[in-house]
């Protein structure tokens, strides 16, 4: 399994928030590039940026300092946050994005997301954010319900040249209290595009567990920058 270390991004600064609520954001008196040259220190391979204003404004406003994170370090970086246009794909990947995280669009217009998903330049570049609520994947920085069961969605996409689909209990996410394993399960046997669980991961336990199911990698975030999780660990068990 492969842990990826986040970088959830707010005006500039190392944020988190709390099952996804704005109004509920820790700030963490972290440099952001010294913050990912600590992830490849401890032996990370990837790195999961969140532009959080361009997932609430609809559009993504960071890139400048993604690209500049980007080019900080050899990590292979995954990006995510507001992105609508294929033209906003593009310009993370020319920012030096490896993938580029696509939900509330996909959702909002299927056609759009099965011809880009299917556009040979984007193979193995496009990662689906299945952001679920009681099973449904909500939308548009979580504030909306889309009607679609995740699992539904997930095997909808099955064969599709995906690089992988990001499935988040919003629940879960940023409480440290564990990620929703049974969801999880659930969700990873319903397709055959590589799943990465995000959403709740606070102790290494909670990694052995993830351990467990047929997932390709885990997200960690808020337990980093407490101090509940050591990286240089959660890849060694991850690895195991």
């Amino acid at each position: 399994m492969t842990i990826l270390p986040s970088i959830d991004l707010r005006g500039g600064q190392v944020v988190r928030l709390k099952q996804g609520d704005y109004q509920r954001q820790l700030t963490y008196a972290v440099d952001p590039f010294q913050t990912a040259a600590a992830f490849a220190a401890a032996g990370a391979q990837w790195m999961h940026l969140v532009d959080l204003d361009g997932a609430q404004q609809g559009r993504p406003v960071q890139t400048d300092l993604i690209a500049r994170l980007a080019a900080s370090t050899k990590l292979n970086v995954q990006v995510g946050g507001g992105v609508r246009e294929s033209r906003d794909i593009d310009r993370l990947l020319d920012a030096g994005a490896a993938r580029v995280v696509v939900g509330t669009r996909a959702m909002e217009d299927w056609k759009w997301f099965s011809d880009l998903a299917h556009d040979q330049r984007y193979a193995g570049k496009i990662v689906l954010a299945l952001d679920a609520r009681d099973g449904m994947v909500a939308m548009r920085a979580w504030t909306s319900d889309s009607g679609k069961k995740a699992t539904d969605v997930a095997a909808a996409v099955r064969a599709w040249p995906l690089a992988a689909i990001l499935y988040t209990d919003v629940a879960r996410d940023g409480m440290m209290q564990g990620p929703n394993f049974l969801q999880t399960r659930r969700l990873a046997e319903s397709t055959d595009v590589p799943v990465i669980a995000s959403g709740g991961v606070g102790t290494l336990d909670h990694v052995l567990q993830l351990l467990a199911l047929p997932v390709w990698g885990a997200i960690i975030g808020r337990s980093l920058y407490e101090g509940k999780v050591d990286l240089a660990e959660a890849i060694r068990i991850a690895r195991s």
